[in-house]
């Protein structure tokens, strides 16, 4: 047979066999079955144009184009219309708070008072002379017999226009809505946190219903971009560091099926905060308007001992200034504090009047003005002394608020579990102990006893928050709490000294830290001293909360006053960056979400919203930047 005939021949088998294969398809034959996997992400080429870069705080919403200098900020608040006639009024608390009116507080807020003004004679200023404390009764005087001068009989500022009867209204047309109008207003995200609450609109499905309208609209009005063309946007949505993992869930879920993006990344505000200023390593102190959140971050990375968030901010601190000024006398007696307006004025009047610099001394007058819709606008006169120091000094000494009976420190929580997500943290620790316990009958049997840690996980190496799992997989145990109180340790000898751990963590998150105290706090809980030097030598203070005039030299004196003898020998410099690249610190952590858009290690992170839509919640194990 020649060569050509054997290559006919061969080819006619072949023929043969494909028949053969096309008939048991045709006939049914069930093929395996290949088992459903998370699929790699696609390597497309990064476009920022079409990557929007959200930065959702309790105060204010910060969007834009990841291509953007600056993004658009928006009050995150939203009015919303009456469905029923005769409907009662609500309107979510913005400077009031629960906590404020126990029998305790006033005692409380007093002691605070004596503590910071102890703070203020004690510390000297730059001449060497120690300053005295100015008493309120010496302003007390003057203010009284203030009264407000006329410079405009009608105001031009007006009330938003309701007579075409809108579903509902968002920023500033939320905030100048009639309180006489058929409207209620929501926050919808409070200290952080989504704000669910047993008042109308206080429902989980509720909040995010006002989330969506909201950041809707953002999108629509202000970025210019209609909701349809959304399937060619992606979108960086920054979360909190310690995060409620449903709410993160359920907003992802917003964002790629109700609004309609393509793709999201999900990333932690710290880490941001590090990219937005250029930092590779940092001591994170985020001040926002209703808490203050704290994290060492190392080369991107969150170090989940260290995260802690503290349930005071700049509102705590506006609420504080109005207490000190009524005290002073004053002038403007009608202001309330249940006021929205007034509330506004009374932001208004901390930011331009408190500082932190022990420089400025003495009684000093002052003027403002109120201008709000439907009524003149008026100039007062007023003296102020030492209450523009003590209000924001309250952030270091928070007694000075009055909060009674409320949890005033956060640390990272253990997860509650998802039903959809079956390989969680529960069923990782489960199989970790199981490991666990085969090896420490191995140890026994050896004679060589191997120390169990916090709830039976193994103990780890320089007390590092991180084990592995199963598969390798390297996942975090949620005993970074322990660690930070007990100095890192993980070693239990019995259940009483379990308890005992468990008793402090308690007492702990009863305690409301002040700002030093908390920063010291968080980078003792790194685990080696070179991390803790590191921290110490960049402290970033992003947010909007501590910007007031001499903010940085007095966190720094604090700070080197107070950190452990042993560190000063060895740290060079305690350097608190408080403006870097001479940035807004309250732009820092979005310009960070900008910088995560063109970064090449980006393109892992994605998740499409038609891989969300198959396998859920399991995506942000798979793809998230930070441990799930």
């Amino acid at each position: 047979m020649t060569q050509a005939e054997r290559e006919q021949e061969n080819g006619k088998e072949k023929e043969k066999e494909r028949e053969k294969d096309k008939e048991k398809e045709q006939r049914g034959v069930k093929r395996p079955i290949v088992p459903a996997a998370i699929a790699e992400p696609l390597q497309e080429p990064i476009q920022t144009t079409s990557i929007v870069v959200i930065h959702p705080g309790s105060k204010s919403l910060r969007i834009g184009r990841a291509t953007d200098t600056l993004p658009v900020i928006v009050p995150h608040v939203i009015a919303r219309r009456h469905k029923q006639p005769g409907q009662s009024r609500h309107e979510d608390r913005w400077l009031l708070r629960d906590g404020l009116n126990k029998p305790e507080s006033n005692e409380q807020r007093q002691n605070g008072i004596k503590m910071v003004d102890q703070a203020i004679w004690s510390k000297k200023m730059s001449n060497g002379v120690r300053r005295t404390p100015v008493s309120a009764e010496q302003a007390r005087a003057y203010n009284r017999q203030i009264r407000p001068a006329v410079l405009d009989p009608t105001a031009r500022v007006k009330w938003t226009n309701t007579s075409h009867k809108p579903d509902y209204l968002v920023g500033e047309e939320a905030l100048y809505v009639n309180p006489t109008d058929s409207y209620n207003l929501h926050w919808p995200i409070c200290r952080g946190q989504l704000n669910i609450h047993g008042g109308p609109g206080g429902s989980l499905t509720a909040v995010l219903a006002d989330l969506e309208a909201i950041w809707s609209h953002a999108i629509q009005k202000l970025l210019e971009i209609p909701l349809k063309d959304l399937k060619y946007h992606r979108c960086i949505l920054l979360v909190p560091d310690i995060y409620n993992r449903q709410h993160v869930k359920e907003m992802v879920n917003m964002l790629l099926n109700n609004i309609g993006f393509s793709a999201i990344v999900v990333h932690q505000e710290s880490v941001c905060a590090t990219y937005g200023s250029g930092l590779s390593s940092a001591c994170v102190v985020d001040v926002g308007d209703q808490k203050t959140s704290l994290c060492c971050v190392e080369d991107g990375v969150s170090h989940r001992s260290s995260r802690l968030c503290l349930a005071y901010g700049g509102s705590d601190v506006t609420r504080c200034f109005f207490w000190l000024l009524q005290r002073a006398g004053f002038p403007y007696r009608d202001c309330q504090l249940t006021n929205r307006m007034d509330c506004m004025l009374l932001q208004q009047l901390k930011e331009t009047f408190c500082h932190l610099d022990q420089d400025i001394s003495g009684l000093q007058d002052h003027e403002f003005r109120t201008r709000f819709p439907e009524s003149p606008v008026l100039l007062y006169q007023c003296r102020l002394g030492d209450e523009k120091l003590q209000a924001p000094m309250a952030l270091f000494y928070p007694a000075t608020f009055g909060i009674v009976g409320q949890k005033m420190t956060s640390l990272q929580q253990r997860a509650q579990g998802d039903s959809e997500d079956p390989h969680d943290e529960h069923y990782l620790l489960s199989t970790q102990s199981k490991q666990d316990q085969s090896s420490k009958a191995t140890a026994e049997r050896k004679s060589l006893p191997k120390p169990l840690g916090f709830e039976g996980e193994s103990s780890s190496q320089g007390g590092e928050p991180s084990e592995r799992g199963l598969h390798g997989q390297e996942v975090e145990l949620g005993h970074g709490q322990g660690e930070c109180l007990m100095g890192g340790s993980e070693v239990e000898d019995s259940p009483s000294a379990l308890l005992s751990r468990r008793t402090a963590m308690s007492q702990f998150e009863g305690k409301a830290l002040g700002l030093d105290k908390a920063i010291l706090h968080c980078i003792d809980c790194c685990a080696s001293d070179e991390t803790k030097r590191k921290m110490y030598s960049s402290i970033l203070v992003v947010g909007g909360g501590l910007l007031f005039h001499g903010a940085q030299e007095f966190l720094q004196h604090r700070i080197l006053n107070k950190m452990p003898p042993s560190f000063r020998r060895v740290v060079e410099n305690v350097e608190v960056i408080t403006r870097p690249k001479d940035m807004d610190p309250r732009l820092i952590a979005w310009k960070g979400g900008a910088v995560l858009a063109c970064l090449d290690t980006t393109q892992e992170m994605w998740i499409h919203q038609c891989e969300w839509q198959r396998f859920g919640v399991r995506m942000l194990r798979e793809r998230a930047a930070f441990v799930w």
